[in-house]
């Protein structure tokens, strides 16, 4: 019998295989399980270049996967303050009048909260005198608005209002003059192309140790909703010196008025690999965020926004589509308000059943009651991120919630829902927007919290086939990895307790033993 490179011992081995579902012992040889059973099942395996490694009293599951991260870009997006613990306006320019600048004299911060403004409009007449006239970029929590001040603006030569082929928007006042609210990509980067933004060496050193930092809490997988610059270049420098801690699995975007041509090289982008990351599917917008009032929603907010779709014409969404289905390109679609997420499956049913390609919905953070059931009959997969529930409050006095109205609030996040209708639900995280940390991700799939409290909770259980057997349907890899069986990508993940039968708080802060990613410990604890 071949020699294993690896074998487990001692764990509680939760296979999520429904012909094995517990064991505990694992052989691994060539990144590839060999044998799953007890210990008289691993021991012809063991040879004198076998590492063995005791897993007593530790739960073994598949490895964990980040169904929506962004661990490239968004090396670029949480550069320079971070500003996620600032809770009001007054701490805002606490921070940002102590704030360090760059070599060109720039303040450039991420990861500010809505609420932090306390209801008022996002203004740069609200930190204007705590810079001291320095150009100043902050990007808000959700990716897809920003704040920038008058110096910025100047840098950027932006003086009043423009068009734009996709939904953005420069806000100005009843003046014409730009407020320095940006709102959607096409309008931030105007003002980002112009900011400083760290250099090739430091983000391929970054994104090393943040792969390590993602493995030690147990991934061995994310799903990367990007594809943008030099990402391949990047991970390709990465593996010259070694494999990934973090196999990686990225989607290139897809914008409005992308014509037949640029569709076809998105499909020429899926043969692109590497050892651990491949390029597999395109990853679509139709709206962005409620906070910012781009979430397409079938009824406007409470300020009259939210009725138009990213896509101007949300045909040509739906044709995109259509083209790179009938090339066999699964797609991931960003849909956060009810009328992005009808759409998006109005887009799919009317594709057919020819192949039963699975195309997957990003976010999805208010859903009415008649499309729950749509998801598992057609097949479309829900992708969610219940780290997200942390930016509302139960009692709807957050932005999100305001915003929707109590009536649309408390469809907050219908993981639970989901899940008993039968739709394939992945979970992730959606890095930086939230913590890449999985166990965070599984701990608040059962715990969610603000509007998402009342009645969705998952159970233990289903939120590690959300980070797993669910997470592998999501990439197109379930006869490749989500379970442990003989056979399949040695992936694993190894928790100092239970994470379906421990509560979930103590989930929250698990001891991770060991990550495993095609074989290879990527992670001791």
């Amino acid at each position: 019998m071949p020699e294993a490179d690896l074998i487990l011992t001692g764990a509680r081995v939760r296979t999520l295989d429904p012909t094995r579902p517990e064991a505990t012992a694992v052989a691994v040889r060539n990144g590839l399980i060999a044998a799953v059973g007890d210990a008289s099942d691993v021991r012809d395996w063991r040879g004198p270049g076998t590492e063995t490694v005791d897993l007593t009293g530790a739960t073994l599951t598949p490895g964990l996967v980040d169904s929506h991260s962004h661990p490239v870009w968004g090396l670029e997006m949480s550069t320079g303050l971070d500003l996620s613990a600032v809770r009001d306006l007054d701490a805002l320019r606490a921070a940002l009048a102590g704030a360090e600048r760059d070599e060109g004299g720039w303040i450039v911060a991420f990861g500010l909260d809505h609420n932090a403004f306390g209801g008022r409009p996002v203004d740069r007449a609200l930190i204007e005198d705590a810079l001291a006239g320095a150009p100043t970029f902050i990007r808000l929590y959700d990716g897809h608005s920003a704040l920038v001040n008058g110096a910025a603006l100047q840098a950027a030569g932006i003086t009043g209002p423009r068009t734009f082929a996709q939904r953005s928007e420069i806000v100005c006042d009843t003046d014409g003059r730009p407020t320095g609210h940006l709102i959607e990509h096409a309008a931030m980067d105007l003002v980002y192309a112009v900011a400083p933004r760290p250099s090739y060496t430091e983000r391929r050193a970054r994104l090393g140790e943040l792969l390590s930092a993602m493995a030690a809490t147990g991934l061995t997988g994310a799903h990367v909703m990007d594809l943008g610059g030099d990402s391949l270049e990047l991970l390709a420098a990465v593996e010259e010196t070694g494999d990934l801690p973090v196999r990686l699995l990225l989607a290139p975007w897809c914008m409005p008025g992308a014509d037949a041509a640029d569709l076809d090289g998105l499909v020429a982008l899926q043969k692109e690999s590497g050892r651990l990351w491949r390029v597999g599917g395109v990853k679509f917008f139709m709206d962005g965020t409620v906070e910012g009032g781009t979430a397409w929603l079938e009824h406007a907010d409470c300020h009259g926004q939210g009725t138009e779709a990213f896509w101007p014409d949300p045909a040509a969404y739906s044709e995109a589509v259509r083209h790179l289905h009938a090339a066999g390109v699964r797609t991931a679609t960003h849909a956060i308000g009810d009328a992005a997420v009808r759409h998006v499956l109005d887009t799919v049913e009317a594709l057919g059943a020819s192949g039963r390609l699975r195309h997957r919905i990003e976010h999805i953070e208010t859903l009415p009651e008649d499309q729950i059931a749509r998801f598992a009959a057609l097949g479309v997969i829900a992708s969610m991120q219940p780290p997200h529930t942390a930016y509302t409050r139960a009692d709807h006095t957050d932005e999100w919630s305001k915003r929707l109205g109590d009536e649309r609030a408390v469809r907050a996040w219908r993981c639970r829902d989901l899940r008993d209708a039968g739709a394939v639900l992945a979970l992730g995280s959606d890095w930086p927007i939230a913590h890449y940390d999985a166990r965070q991700v599984l701990a608040t799939a059962r715990a969610p919290r603000g509007a998402a409290e009342a009645g969705r909770s998952l159970s233990g259980l289903m939120a590690l086939e959300g980070c797993t057997t669910h997470a592998a349907v999501a990439g197109g890899e379930q006869g490749a990895s989500g379970r442990i069986a003989v056979g399949l990508r040695a992936d694993l993940t190894a928790l100092g307790l239970d994470p379906v039968e421990a509560p979930a708080d103590e989930v929250a802060q698990a001891p991770v033993r060991l990550t495993v990613t095609g074989g290879r410990i990527t992670h001791r604890g």
